[in-house]
């Protein structure tokens, strides 16, 4: 069901998924449990995702809690969307929630899905899909990252209207909850931010995140971001929208510009419309441009 052009063995988690920066052994190690459990959430139908939804801070920290078990045999496949100076940009996003469910219960499930039952509470009892424990959501997605028949029938259906499609992997009940213009993401060069550091208006208008653990920021750090450490992403993650506002220009800094990117595409799910991954992280930003930055 996924186009994966290679894979990579996960030992804690026993699944295999394509993410490119884990061949990095000098990254590897920042790989959280939510950032894997991000990347395995929306699997099923999102064979492409750059723009994944990631679960919901209970699931994530219910599932990193005690039962990675649940997760064997689940597969991933995720291209980054973006290149160092590129974007992604212009076309049309859907949120879409949907049900995998066997052939025979899909007659009485597409009745009781028109007479008005909420599909998400029968994603929940029916769905054969990982994503029937948050209601069947897929979050925001956008063309090229569905199962071909399943974005056929998505992006042609009228909003709100519950439809069928068969895939290679089963039978679906889907919903278009709501559309929207593709937000965009893109990378900004140290050389880039440092200017713009520079102007105090820049720093008064623009929304700067750290993701960050607490004892890296101790070592280094740029002015004007705020910290908030991927691996509390559970504290954070549900005021994401009320603290900071999805119609601003919003930069997110990591160490090396891998976790920061994670959340940039996170963010996007949420709604921001422009967001900009620091491209090479405070790491790049110190050899380039302010060597007065330590390194670790």
């Amino acid at each position: 069901m996924f186009r994966i052009s290679s894979s990579l063995h996960v030992p804690p988690i026993g699944v295999n998924f394509l993410f490119p920066f884990l061949k990095n052994p000098t990254c590897s190690n920042k790989v959280s449990s939510f950032t894997r459990l991000a990347l395995l959430h929306s699997s099923t139908l999102l064979p492409n995702s750059g723009n994944m939804k990631f679960p919901s801070c209970k699931r994530v920290l219910t599932m990193v809690g005690g039962s990675p078990s649940c997760l064997r045999g689940i597969s991933a496949s995720y291209s980054a969307g973006t290149s160092p100076g590129g974007s992604s940009a212009g076309g049309r996003e859907i949120l879409v929630q949907h049900l995998l469910v066997r052939e025979e219960l899909l007659p009485g499930l597409q009745k009781r899905a028109a007479e008005g039952e909420d599909l998400s509470d029968l994603a929940v009892e029916y769905s054969m899909c990982p994503s029937s424990k948050d209601g069947g959501m897929l979050g925001w997605v956008k063309k090229g990252q569905l199962l071909p028949e399943f974005e056929e029938a998505a992006f042609s259906a009228p909003l709100n209207k519950v439809v069928k499609c068969k895939t290679d992997i089963g039978w679906h009940l889907l919903q278009v909850l709501s559309e929207r213009e593709e937000s965009v993401l893109e990378h900004i060069q140290p050389s880039e931010i440092h200017v713009k550091l520079q102007d105090p208006s820049f720093l008064e208008e623009a929304q700067l995140i750290d993701v960050r653990e607490p004892d890296e920021v101790a070592q280094a750090s740029l002015p004007g971001f705020q910290v908030l450490p991927l691996r509390q992403f559970g504290s954070w993650g549900p005021e994401i929208t009320t603290k900071f506002d999805p119609q601003k220009d919003t930069y997110v800094l990591c160490h090396h510009g891998m976790r920061s990117l994670q959340v940039a595409k996170w963010l996007q799910t949420q709604g921001f419309r422009k967001v900009f991954n620091v491209a090479g992280g405070i790491h790049e930003y110190a050899v380039k441009v302010d060597p007065s930055i330590p390194t670790y």
